[in-house]
């Protein structure tokens, strides 16, 4: 297996800068980016269905009148899902991993998103129709053209990456995870990763911390009340330095297009979260002590 590239520690979301979201301008994307690059945030997350299929190529407007160099950023996407809407012809939702499909996606993505190489390309999500051998097809293609420099997963358990694997390395498993979603920690997802030394990247960081008023929020909220004196830390931080402290080397996709909070997630990195208090945020979020 290819060494893992590095990304770094916090990578950036980018699922609602368009029209998903906040519907950044081209302008607000370029200072979203710098702002992005200065406080050392160098990786993208997309995928081809964000946007409805457009965000891509809003990035990649904004990028290539930027004037950031390409060796200054990461490029992730992701392919596979067949979603329903006006720019395409699906009448059900579901997936495709053929390969020329998996080619067509992988080049399209390079296309709107003006760059010549993706520094890692997922498979979206498991399909019950896939099959190793046409994927991998597609990958060795497209890897041996240099169109893609590293392949991975995204929301896949052991058992499918490694019938995958059967055909072609799997760099990198991008799956939810966060202190109030930790199941991946407790299913063999993350020790999966541990043990093939794959990098674990976990969407939707912050759970539903500050989505939802409910028993556990607030379990969390309230022990969560001395944390931020001792840190000198906000609770977006703690949450995201309570899931970097995980042995699988986590790296957070945090999906703000908040300069600050973009911001405190690379001071939260810095954080080195006590044992003792790592299990009091998981207890106070399973509700529960551990067995």
């Amino acid at each position: 297996m290819k060494t893992p590239l590095k990304y770094s520690r916090i990578i950036a979301g980018t699922m609602t800068w368009g029209s998903w979201g906040k519907q950044l301008s081209k302008n607000e994307m370029i200072s979203l980016m710098n702002h992005c690059l200065e406080h050392g945030i160098t990786s993208f997350d997309h995928a081809d269905i964000y946007g409805a299929y457009g965000n891509e190529e809003e990035f990649g407007k904004a990028f290539s009148e930027s004037k950031i160099g390409r060796d200054k950023i990461e490029l992730i996407s992701k392919c596979g899902i067949q979603y329903v809407c006006e720019t395409r012809d699906n009448v059900t939702k579901h997936y495709n991993y053929t390969t020329d499909y998996i080619i067509w996606s992988a080049e399209r993505s390079l296309e709107k998103l003006h760059t010549e190489y993706l520094d890692l390309f997922l498979l979206h999500r498991p399909s019950p129709l896939m099959d190793p051998e046409p994927i991998a097809k597609a990958v060795e293609h497209l890897m041996s053209s240099g169109k893609i420099r590293s392949f991975g997963v995204s929301n896949f358990t052991p058992s499918q990456i490694a019938m995958i694997e059967n055909a072609i390395p799997v760099s990198a498993n991008q799956v939810e995870c966060s202190l109030t979603s930790e199941g991946v920690m407790y299913d063999g997802t993350l020790d999966d990763c541990i043990t093939k030394k794959r990098v674990a990247m976990a969407w939707s960081p912050l759970g539903s911390y500050f989505r939802e008023n409910n028993e556990r929020t607030k379990r969390i909220k309230e022990v969560m009340i001395p944390f931020k004196e001792k840190y000198k830390a906000s609770e977006d931080q703690l949450i995201l330095a309570w899931l970097m402290k995980h042995p699988a080397h986590i790296y957070p996709v945090v999906g703000t297009t908040n300069m600050d909070r973009l911001a405190d997630g690379i001071k939260a990195s810095k954080i080195n979260m006590e044992l003792e208090d790592w299990f009091t945020l998981l207890t106070a979020s399973q509700g529960h002590k551990v067995p």
